[in-house]
C-alpha cells in the first residue's frame, strides 16, 4: 500500500511552512543521491527526509514568521497543534516516530529519523551509515526560507535557539557544528557535485516531482 506525500501532508494537516522545509530537505538529498559515486538506498533516504519533521507543529511559535500561518490563521493552527498534543503528547520527536508507525513505514526508515538530532552529529560523523549522514546533512542545508549553505544554516539556528532551554552552550555547539562540517566533507568526497551546486534554483524542479513521491507501508 502507498500514498503520495502530498496526501499524507493533507491528512495530517501539516502546515505549508513545514511541508516546504521537508520537501526542500528531500530535494537536497535527492541531488546528492543522483550525483553520488556509490549506490545508495535513495527511496529510503528520500522517505526519511519527507517525514522527519511531521510532529514539529508541537513546538511551533506562532509569533515566528506570522505570514506563514495564513490564510487559515493562527487560531486554526493552534487548534491543530492542540489536537497533535492531545493525541501524541508534547514531544515532537516522539510524535514523528508515532506518525511513521501509523503510516506503516519500515523500521529502517523509523530508525534513520530517530537518529536525526543535532546532538548526534559527532556520532554520525564517526559512523558508517551514509543514509543517516545524508539525511542529517540535508536537514542542515535548509532554513525557514530555503536552501542555504551549511554555515548559513548553522548561524540561523544558533540565533533562533540561543534562548532555548536545551541550548548546549557555546563550546558544545561549536563542536557539533564542526562535526557537521566534517560530514559535509565526507559526503562530497564521493559526490560529482559541490555543496554550492545545491541551491534553491537546482532543487526547484525536484520539489515539484517530490509532491507525488509515494510513501510505502509494510
Amino acid at each position: 500500500m502507498a500514498k503520495k506525500i502530498s496526501e499524507i501532508y493533507a491528512e495530517y494537516k501539516i502546515m505549508p511552512l513545514l511541508q516546504g522545509h521537508m520537501l526542500r530537505v528531500a530535494a537536497v538529498a535527492f541531488l546528492i543521491c543522483d550525483n553520488f559515486d556509490e549506490l545508495l538506498p535513495k527511496e529510503e533516504i528520500i522517505t526519511a527526509c519527507l517525514l522527519h519533521d511531521m510532529g514539529n507543529i508541537i513546538k511551533s511559535n506562532f509569533e515566528f514568521l506570522p505570514e506563514s500561518w495564513q490564510p487559515e490563521g493562527v487560531r486554526y493552527w493552534q487548534k491543530v497543534k492542540d489536537d497533535f498534543i492531545k493525541k501524541y503528547g508534547e514531544n515532537e520527536h516522539k510524535t514523528v516516530i508515532l506518525i511513521m508507525k501509523e503510516l506503516g513505514v519500515s523500521e529502517r526508515i523509523i530508525s534513520i529519523v530517530d537518529k536525526i538530532r543535532f546532538s548526534l552529529l559527532c556520532s554520525h560523523r564517526d559512523g558508517n551509515d551514509m543514509s543517516i549522514k545524508i539525511v542529517a546533512y540535508a536537514d542542515n542545508r535548509v532554513d525557514p526560507h530555503g536552501v542555504v549553505s551549511y554555515e548559513a544554516r548553522m548561524d540561523e539556528s544558533k540565533e533562533r535557539y540561543k534562548n532555548h532551554k536545551n541550548n548546549p552552550g557555546e563550546k558544545e555547539w561549536g563542536k557539533m557544528v564542526a562535526c557537521g562540517k566534517e560530514i559535509e566533507k565526507q559526503i562530497f568526497a564521493k559526490c560529482r557535485i559541490k555543496p554550492e551546486d545545491i541551491n534553491d534554483e537546482t532543487v526547484a524542479p525536484i520539489i515539484s516531482k517530490l509532491r507525488d513521491f509515494m510513501i510505502h507501508s509494510n
